[in-house]
């Protein structure tokens, strides 16, 4: 399997129409890709919080239109990492779009964990409530959301849901980057899964952004690392090593917790 990560640069003086036709065009490039992942909030910045409400889209909206026909154009399985949403009987949402290589819709995401305590994310958006899981002809994806990485529960709930690969695009920063690449190695071996973890690069409303995409294998061997600056960053793996380490490796088997309610008197 050949996945595709875009790590794009989000800087300040580029419209967002303008660097959605040139994202759609990076897609467009990577014909004959099995995946391809795109960052989480990319037509803004993760940290661009002004924005979200000014430039936020029904799920139907322009970047959903943009990002399918890219990925019918290229042929490819297409996370186009997250938008804005704006839900008309509700708040907005940090919301993931995963297109399949016709250009129809097969998932949305929207965050679960946001970010930013009692201010940003944490305050503007609403939070999803939904595990989503893709199924692909060669793996099941798992959908996370940069602070989702955070939380173990959230991908070991996907893992019991049948997901393989664990895909996280972010708006990760720089301050925290040993946290990302620790964290990215730390979901994969605990969950005997593979990690295609997208961020960004560039300056999110004053923020340096980490950059550093990873790709990890089950057992926690890093497959590809991209630097700081925009990159894509191509990777070949063999989805059938998941059931292979599992097997040789049958830590999950002897789960305790979490499988059952606990006893009560």
């Amino acid at each position: 399997m050949r996945a595709s990560v875009i790590q794009i640069a989000v800087n300040e003086g580029e419209s967002v129409e303008s660097r959605r036709r040139r994202v759609a065009s990076m897609v467009r490039d990577q014909a004959g890709a099995d995946l391809v992942v795109l960052p989480e909030l990319w037509t803004t910045g993760a940290f661009a919080y002004e924005e979200f409400g000014q430039e936020a889209e029904p799920l139907e909206g322009p970047t959903y239109e943009a990002m399918a026909k890219a990925a019918s154009d290229a042929g490819v399985w297409l996370h186009a990492g997250s938008v804005p949403e704006r839900d008309p009987d509700g708040p907005l949402y940090n919301t993931s779009l995963v297109f399949s290589p016709s250009g129809d819709l097969a998932a949305a995401y929207r965050k679960i964990h946001r970010f930013g305590f009692d201010k940003g994310e944490a305050v503007l958006m609403g939070a999803g409530a939904e595990l989503v899981t893709v199924r692909l002809p060669a793996t099941t994806l798992g959908l996370g959301t940069c602070y989702d990485l955070r939380f173990p529960e959230l991908f070991r709930a996907l893992v019991d849901a049948g997901a393989e690969t664990l895909v996280v695009p972010a708006g990760w920063p720089e301050r925290r980057r040993s946290h990302w690449t620790l964290l990215a190695r730390a979901r994969a071996v605990e969950n005997q899964s593979f990690v295609v973890a997208c961020g960004t690069a560039g300056t999110h409303a004053g923020v340096p952004q980490a950059g550093h995409s990873i790709v990890v294998d089950p057992w926690g061997e890093v497959l590809a690392e991209a630097g700081a600056d925009e990159e894509v960053l191509t990777v070949e793996f063999d989805p059938g090593k998941v059931a292979t380490t599992r097997e040789q490796f049958p830590a999950l088997k002897d789960r305790v917790l979490g499988l059952q309610p606990p006893h009560r008197p």
